[in-house]
């Protein structure tokens, strides 16, 4: 018997993560975003692991082609280490996917944000100050700072929004809880 992909479940957490992915087009503070919430939400509910990274970054990839074609911010030579990033994300989810808590999910939350910083400072260091007479990596580091509190905060508020409405949503719907 073959297993039934197009279930409650899935697309509810499609929907989310398309959702959120939506929602970098609309006007915000900047990098106050749901990018990491994306990956860490799908990292935890898709079922398949496959799609646990590959639908976060599809949703990710469109959404950067729409920011270029809207406005010309949705790539830069960072792009990357941005993924990777994204990517770690979702590993993330997955090894807390057994143990969903608020705690863990604070935890996913915190730890991406961390990790998402450490890659993409490093990979401003490593695009545009490796050079000599450039600023340090440490200072890269330093001059990042100002950019972590909204990407925390952000990583939070999406986190907590997304997580909190599929639990929500399973107490209403028990289709969503995993078979």
């Amino acid at each position: 018997m073959k297993t039934k992909i197009f279930t409650p479940r899935f697309v509810f957490v499609l929907s989310a993560i398309v959702l959120a992915a939506a929602s970098r087009l609309l006007p915000h503070i900047p990098n106050f975003t749901p990018i990491a919430a994306m990956a860490l939400f799908g990292g935890v509910y898709f079922t398949d692991k496959r799609l646990a990274f590959i639908i976060p970054l599809l949703a990710m990839c469109l959404s950067d082609g729409a920011m270029e074609i809207i406005n010309g911010t949705g790539h830069h030579n960072t792009m990357i280490y941005v993924y990777i990033g994204f990517v770690l994300t979702s590993f993330i989810g997955l090894m807390i996917r057994n143990k969903i808590s608020v705690l863990s999910i604070a935890f996913g939350s915190f730890s991406s944000s961390i990790l998402f910083f450490i890659i993409t400072n490093f990979g401003v260091w490593a695009e545009y100050h490796s050079t000599s007479g450039s600023p340090g990596l440490v200072q890269t580091y330093i001059l990042g700072i100002p950019f972590f509190s909204p990407t925390l905060l952000g990583d939070l508020f999406y986190n907590g929004v997304m997580f909190g409405a599929f639990y929500f949503a399973q107490k209403k719907m028990p289709s969503l809880a995993r078979a």
